[in-house]
Formats: C-alpha cells, structure tokens, sequence
C-alpha cells in the first residue's frame, strides 16, 4: 500500500481533520447535549439518509463498468460483484428512523409523523453528495466513486463508534439498538475500507499522477457529508430552540 499512502493519504489529511474539528459534530459528541436534542438530531439524520444511501448498490455498479470501458476488467468486476452487498440498504435506515420516532412520540413533544419526515426536501448538502458521486461516475475518472466510498467508510469507522457511545451514554442502550444502520457500519466497514483501498493501490499503480485526482474526491464526499451531519443538528436545535445545546 505504500502507493497508496504517498500519492493518496496526504490529500485526505485535511478533510478527515474535520471529523474532530468541525464544530457541528463537535456539538454532537457534547457531554452536556441536551437528550432531546441529540435524539431529534438522530431521527432526522436517519429519515434523511435513505436519499444518500438508496443509489449505494447503482453507484457502484455504474463505476465497475466505466472501469471495465477503461480497461480495468478486473477492477470493474470486483467493483460489479461489491455492488450487490449493497443493495437495499437505505431500507435499514427507513426501518431505524421508524423505530427512533415510535420512540420519541411515546416519551417525548411535539410528536412526530415518520411519513412526513421521509417525504422532505433534500437540504443541498444532500443534493451535492448524489451530484459529486454521478459527475464522477460519469466523468474521465470514475475511480474517484472508490475514493468516496473509502471516505465515507472511514468517516462511519472513525466516527461511528464515538457517536454511538455518545448516544448510548446520553439516551440509553435502547435507543443505541434502535440505530441499526450505524451499528452495521461501525462493524462492516473496516472490512470494506480495506477492499477499497486495496482497489485503489490498483489503480493508482495503473495511473500514479491520478492519485491526488482520487483523493480530492473523496475528500469532498467527507466534507459534505459532515455538511450534510451538521444540517441534521441545526434542524434539531432550531426544531428544539428551548434546549439548544449550545448557546
């Protein structure tokens, strides 16, 4: 991997920095977070992550055959076999946003309605996140799709378990359960950021000048999906104004 770690790490250095010093996600793993808040700040990521999640499975797909039209065969069927792993996750997280308001309306007000909740406007960040993963896919550098993916994976490995003791410790151990999607994550994408690093020392030994490119890509996924973490929280406190947990 020491390709890798030459012509691709160094790019990612500064977006990964911001998943301990973005000021959002700072809030978010708060001590003193008001409860309220951090549950409404789960349901709404949660109700919203079906839009990020649901094309996973295409996404990838779509990159093992632009690898293949480039000639990467064997990085695009390995691409083409991954996808199907993927399939139908976003489900998991309708079912833990139904799971979380069921929750929250027999303990908690205003109560809320999960159909209405799943029916929202996507925020930009979420528009953003879909418009970088087609234009890459798309795009003269489709291996960058791995890069995201390798981002992403390690924003739920760094971060995951650090969120999921917060809510444990904040909310309680039946509320951590309820998180499913989260959970699986936490444990399963070690498993996947090793395959795709492996995928991308591939294909940066195929093309080295490219690495950066990779990497830059990935690097804007991480961002905004700390973006797209960061507007969850603000919906929560303005939702939640009264016990905002931070002034």
């Amino acid at each position: 991997m020491e390709l890798l770690k030459k012509l691709y790490e160094p790019h990612t250095l500064l977006a990964r920095s911001r998943l301990d010093s973005d000021s959002s996600l700072r809030r978010i793993l708060d001590p003193h977070i008001k409860p309220a808040v951090l549950e409404r700040f789960i349901i709404e990521w949660m109700s919203r992550a079906a839009y990020m999640t649901e094309p996973v499975d295409g996404w990838i797909r779509r990159t093992g055959q632009r690898c293949i039209e480039q000639g990467m065969e064997k990085l695009g069927n390995q691409l083409i076999t991954h996808a199907k792993s993927e399939t139908g996750h976003h489900l998991m997280t309708i079912e833990d946003a139904r799971a979380l308001v069921a929750h929250w309306n027999a303990r908690r007000s205003p109560p809320l309605d999960i159909d209405q909740l799943l029916s929202q406007t996507p925020t930009e960040s979420m528009k953003e996140y879909r418009q970088l993963h087609d234009e890459t896919i798309e795009g003269p550098n489709p291996v960058g799709q791995i890069a995201i993916e390798r981002e992403i994976g390690f924003l739920a490995v760094y971060f995951g378990p650090r969120l999921m003791q917060q809510v444990e410790t904040v909310l309680g151990k039946e509320v951590a359960d309820k998180m499913t999607f989260m959970n699986e994550h936490v444990a399963v994408d070690v498993g996947h950021t090793l395959l795709n690093e492996k995928m991308l020392q591939e294909a940066i030994t195929r093309s080295p000048e490219k690495g950066r490119i990779y990497a830059e890509t990935g690097a804007r996924a991480m961002t905004t999906y700390i973006r797209f973490l960061g507007e969850c929280l603000h919906i929560a406190e303005d939702l939640l104004a009264p016990l905002r947990a931070v002034a």
